[in-house]
């Protein structure tokens, strides 16, 4: 049975001690107004934003409707600045083969690789043959990770830990040479 409560008396005895909630004015939380300091990374990739923002500024604004600022993101620019190293670097084996591989050979390569798919894929009928492989291959998760990272990096990594990328998703980042370096769901989240 609950304790008796006591009737009359002094009643700040009787309430219970816990505080009272605010919802007034002098709660209200509100953001910093200061803006945050650029970090060591973002500083190092200022130089390379300024050369690329020169050369690229004219080109993006014809390109698509630009509605925020004309600079790049900076996971883009670390993204650009990986695949101009990647451009010097000699030709490997791979890379001999690849350069080998036919348009036929990646029709045969795509045919197979939609066949083991569960069913069709409506939303690719306007897309291009190299782009459906690049997007296969950037949603093929036993490669690794494909954000931050460009294409041919990613195919390169996967094929130093021995998980046998396709030769013809190499083959088709060898030919476009610039063009879609960055996956596609890497685009989509950036």
């Amino acid at each position: 049975m609950p304790p008796a409560r006591r009737r009359g008396g002094n009643m700040a005895s009787t309430r219970p001690s816990q505080p009272v909630l605010s919802f007034g004015a002098k709660s209200r939380v509100t953001k910093p107004s200061t803006a945050p300091s650029p970090t060591g990374k973002t500083k190092a990739l200022e130089p390379l934003a300024a050369e690329i923002s020169e050369k690229d500024t004219a080109k993006d604004i014809s390109q698509s409707n630009v509605t925020e600022s004309s600079q790049p993101h900076v996971a883009e620019l670390a993204v650009r600045q990986q695949a101009k190293a990647e451009i010097h670097q000699p030709l490997s084996e791979e890379d001999k083969k690849a350069t080998k591989v036919t348009k036929k050979e990646l029709q045969v390569y795509w045919n197979e690789e939609e066949s083991k798919s569960r069913g069709p894929k409506f939303h690719q009928d306007d897309l291009a043959l190299e782009e459906k492989i690049l997007r296969h291959f950037d949603l093929s998760s036993q490669y690794g990770p494909c954000i931050g990272i460009t294409r041919l990096k990613r195919w390169r990594r996967a094929n130093a830990l021995d998980l046998d990328p396709p030769v013809e998703v190499l083959s088709v980042l060898l030919k476009q040479e610039g063009t879609g370096q960055r996956a596609y769901i890497d685009e989509l989240l950036s």
